[in-house]
């Protein structure tokens, strides 16, 4: 009789809880949390905090080889099909128009990923620190975070660290659903009353057959100067095409709905099968969400720098707020950088101007994972 119910107590999860399993599922129920009561990037932190909480739960295994949730992670983010299919979906949702209108604006959002090669170099720096040893796949892994692009850290983590999954997504979509706190501090430190008054002359109108030819003239270019960004690259083109098109709308309205909140849900269970605790609770893992915050911050700075190198180069013509929009969270630093002109100038409006560097910024973004496949992947 005592050994039954032994027995049945071992198998209970009371009996074979850690402490570090608790505390992961605090951290869980907290991004939960977050999504609901704060609004902070429901769509996938609901997903990843709810996968996480069941990544935890011992004995169950729902995240091993043969559980749901590793399933799922072998089928769509080990092969990098997950990312691919959201940023099809991201293409069909993206207006270039803003960008075509003043393509000297992708400046901007070159500029804002600056912070991924800096980071690049603070992640190989902080192996000083005890604790920390990041490889080069590694750092360029972590690097990723400073373009504020989601299924683009997701890509390239699990090509060159798929370790570090779990922390590198949740770096990456934390600080993206912090955008409204994180930026306009540093573009008010970097910028003047008068830069911020700044107001922009209206865009012009882009002609249907210009959208229809850029995602080709994309693509084109990916293949000719950086084929490891083509995955990237090609599935946010063909998306594009679909919406600009206009032959295609069952198709257009699929990627943009149906197709990609499917995805979504698969992909925000799938990196939470990676916040188990004797993945997540290390030294290294804080060290990713310490380097995640300076990675975005240096980002917004560098494109709020170059935005303020246009205002001077076009005496006066640029606000040098847009260039806070080069990361590639993508409406929201838009917005942002919208709210904090209109805060200085009432009369501003900077929405269309901004979404130039933060459609630019989501090419970006692929382009430099592409370019950290090709140095550090080969």
């Amino acid at each position: 009789m005592q050994e039954g119910i032994l027995k049945l107590w071992e198998s209970t999860g009371l009996a074979n809880f850690t402490w570090g399993q608790i505390v992961m599922m605090g951290i869980c129920l907290l991004l939960v949390y977050l999504a609901i009561v704060k609004n902070f990037e429901p769509l996938l932190l609901i997903p990843i905090g709810f996968g996480g909480l069941m990544a935890n739960i011992p004995l169950a295994g729902i995240a091993g080889p043969d559980g749901i949730l590793g399933i799922l992670y072998q089928l769509g983010i080990e092969n990098g099909m997950f990312p691919l299919l959201i940023f099809m979906g991201v293409g069909a949702m993206t207006d270039f128009g803003p960008l075509l209108a003043r393509p000297s604006l992708a400046i901007l959002g070159a500029a804002a990923q600056f912070g991924i090669f800096i980071t690049l170099i603070g992640a190989i720096v902080m192996n000083f620190v005890p604790g920390i040893e990041f490889s080069l796949s590694d750092a360029a892994a972590i690097a990723i975070i400073g373009g504020a692009d989601g299924p683009t850290a997701i890509f390239l983590a699990s090509r060159l660290a798929p370790d570090l999954l779990g922390a590198i997504a949740v770096a990456a979509y934390s600080y993206m659903a912090l955008v409204p706190l994180i930026q306009p501090p540093i573009m008010m430190w970097l910028t003047t009353p008068e830069e911020r008054q700044t107001v922009m002359k209206q865009l012009r109108p882009v002609s249907r057959s210009e959208k229809i030819i850029f995602p080709f003239l994309l693509i084109g270019l990916a293949i000719i100067l950086l084929p490891t960004a083509t995955p990237l690259i090609g599935m946010l083109a063909f998306g594009n095409l679909l919406k600009e098109s206009g032959v295609v709308d069952r198709l257009s309205n699929t990627a943009q709905n149906e197709l990609i909140n499917i995805v979504t849900i698969f992909l925000g269970l799938s990196v939470g099968s990676k916040l188990s605790a004797d993945k997540f609770l290390n030294a290294e893992t804080l060290g990713i969400l310490a380097l995640g915050i300076f990675a975005f911050s240096i980002g917004t700075a560098a494109g709020v720098l170059m935005g303020k190198a246009m205002y001077r180069l076009t005496n006066g013509q640029v606000n040098p707020l847009i260039g806070a929009a080069g990361v590639s969270a993508v409406p929201m630093a838009a917005r942002v950088a919208n709210k904090v002109g209109q805060e200085a100038n009432p009369s501003n409006f900077l929405l269309m101007q901004a979404m130039g560097p933060n459609v630019s910024g989501v090419i970006g973004s692929a382009v430099a994972a592409g370019v950290l496949l090709a140095i550090v992947g080969a």
